[in-house]
């Protein structure tokens, strides 16, 4: 924290916890799942170093080299932690979800890749098609039945604007999705899929391209087979 020049009045604010909170964690008490990642996060340190002793098989040595992070739900993801992981791409930024609602209804963020666009990097962005039926079958699983349809819709509008811009791509999938994918050069975010649960409740992996691990590529690889599938707009 003093590295990070933050307070336990900072790290509350941050965090919406009371400072009684931060102080019980300085005093040893390990946080729970959602607080831990976001802390992390916060100060830039590992996970696993901060709380060695509460990550079990993911923690330490034996937690893959690839894996940098996990994140219990995808809400638990702060915006900070959205904006550095798109600041951060210095090549391409690929998105490959059935709507990313979440992300075209912030105007900050798509205020990020479009200015990382506009300065000649490559963005490609791959919803899924509102009238296929992979679509359906997800809003049926979510529960919300035309409601995912129209979600699509709804972040096709928000994402127009970006599709004026040179480097910028949009396509239509009809591919059943059993995760998103957000990449940023070599990190990704891996947005888990279960059935009957939105994805924003669903648990996110972020991942780092390794020479010595084949994980994220794997991502990737699933990301490259769903474009080169998808119709261009």
């Amino acid at each position: 924290m003093l590295r990070a020049r933050l307070r336990e009045d900072d790290v509350a604010a941050r965090l919406d916890v009371d400072p009684k909170t931060v102080r019980r964690w300085l005093s040893g008490r390990v946080p729970y799942p959602s607080s831990r990642a976001a802390l992390a996060d916060l100060v830039d340190v590992d996970e696993a170093e901060l709380w060695p002793e509460a990550g079990g098989l993911l923690s330490g040595r034996s937690r893959p080299e690839e894996l940098a992070a996990v994140y219990p739900q995808r809400w638990a993801i702060s915006r900070d932690v959205w904006t550095r992981f798109f600041e951060s791409a210095e090549h391409e930024i690929g998105i490959l979800a059935y709507s990313a609602l979440f992300l075209a209804e912030d105007a900050g963020l798509l205020g990020i890749i479009a200015d990382k666009a506009s300065r000649g990097m490559r963005v490609r962005i791959t919803l899924g098609d509102p009238d296929c039926a992979a679509v359906a079958q997800r809003g049926r699983d979510e529960g919300i039945g035309d409601a995912m349809a129209a979600k699509v819709r709804n972040a096709l509008m928000l994402y127009r604007p970006l599709m004026e811009i040179e480097h910028i791509e949009v396509r239509l999938h009809e591919a059943i999705l059993y995760n998103s994918i957000y990449r940023a050069d070599g990190q990704l975010f891996v947005n888990q899929h279960a059935y009957g649960i939105p994805a924003a409740h669903s648990p996110v992996f972020c991942y780092r391209e390794s020479e010595s691990g084949d994980i994220a590529a794997g991502y990737v690889d699933s990301f490259e087979r769903v474009w080169m599938s998808a119709k261009s707009m």
